[in-house]
């Protein structure tokens, strides 16, 4: 997972010397290729707005080193003032941590190092624009595909949760704890996953805007980012709805088979969302294929169900209903529409059911 962006910096911070040095004519441009380093990192996400806040974190920290240093002085307590100042005025502009860690070291570089007034102050400014520059110039040079680690993580994401709502259909089944208990800890753990698929979800929009090769994929990244806050949804309410589950067999509740039913049906369907999040454009199951999976699962969502039911079962009940709804949506439908697949639960629903 590494390996490209590990390539991507080493290339780019021998371009970044190589500009430099052979075009722009400076000596010892050491914060090229730093910069060039920094703005791409291991992270796929956010690399055009590091580079931006590099180079501003830089110009803003050698400019007020700069005419503090020459009015002050040099020395200890001069040093803290002005890193203070930079990283204030650095952070007032923006919230972002390059840029204000920049200016601090800048005004360090300046307070320490370069001469205030002279040309090394400048010299870092326009070492610092070359490796953001280069940077980007070696992400649309030699991309990652934007959308394959995006997809990868969802694929994981789903897969995770079609094994825990089987988790808790068998605990409810069996009467047991123990498979609903591990099923829980599973759903406790996607969130870390969650995160990094909204990281290369913007790692990927970036690189389909500014990668000719891969142009052509915004679209599909379009759909897969569509997709994210509702599959973040789900696997907030698959952690309730699993929750809620332990309590109902801790109580020995009365529960109606068909919810069960619905679950591991449910869990079944998630399985054809992950195919359909992995398969390649035109492979089957697609999103119509998706969604259709998930309308006959919702269909069977009918409150004779909770006939008799207590109170966990009506939260199970509930939240699997929302989590449907979530989970038509990663098939590409509006809420509205997947609200519309569910069998009402008062005489005058909000949104009338389209069964």
């Amino acid at each position: 997972m590494s390996a490209l962006p590990i390539v991507q910096c080493g290339l780019a911070a021998a371009l970044a010397w190589w500009v430099a040095t052979a075009l722009v004519g400076h000596t010892t441009p050491f914060f090229a290729p730093i910069a060039a380093i920094v703005s791409l990192g291991l992270s796929l996400g956010s690399r055009l707005r590091r580079s931006v806040e590099l180079v501003a974190g830089v110009s803003i920290g050698v400019g007020i080193g700069d005419l503090l240093i020459a009015g002050i002085g040099r020395g200890t307590w001069q040093i803290g003032l002005v890193v203070l100042l930079a990283m204030s005025a650095a952070v007032l502009l923006d919230s972002g941590p390059i840029i204000s860690l920049q200016a601090g070291t800048s005004a360090v570089l300046v307070a320490t190092l370069i001469p205030p007034g002279g040309p090394a102050g400048l010299d870092r400014m326009v070492d610092a624009l070359v490796g953001g520059l280069v940077g980007i110039l070696v992400v649309a040079a030699i991309p990652s595909h934007p959308v394959g680690r995006a997809r990868n993580n969802a694929g994981a994401v789903l897969g995770t949760a079609g094994a825990v709502l089987q988790g808790v259909a068998d605990g409810l089944l069996e009467n047991r704890e123990k498979p609903i208990v591990d099923a829980l800890k599973k759903a406790r753990a996607t969130q870390p996953e969650i995160d990094k698929l909204r990281e290369h979800v913007t790692g990927g929009r970036e690189i389909s805007r500014i990668s000719p090769l891969y142009w052509n994929t915004r679209r599909r990244l379009a759909r897969l980012e569509a997709a994210v806050d509702p599959l973040d949804n789900a696997l907030r309410n698959i952690r309730v709805l699993a929750r809620r589950s332990l309590t109902l067999v801790r109580d020995d509740e009365i529960l109606d088979q068909r919810l069960v039913d619905q679950i591991e049906k449910t869990s079944h369907a998630l399985d054809v969302l992950r195919r359909m999040v992995l398969a390649d454009p035109g492979e089957q199951p697609d999103q119509a294929e998706a969604a259709r999976v998930l309308r006959t699962v919702a269909a069977g969502m009918d409150p004779s169900i909770l006939d008799g039911a207590g109170l966990s079962a009506t939260v199970v009940f509930a939240q699997l209903r929302s989590l449907l709804v979530d989970l038509l949506q990663v098939a590409g439908l509006k809420r509205v529409s997947a609200m519309a697949t569910l069998p009402p639960t008062v005489e005058h629903p909000a949104y009338p059911p389209d069964l």
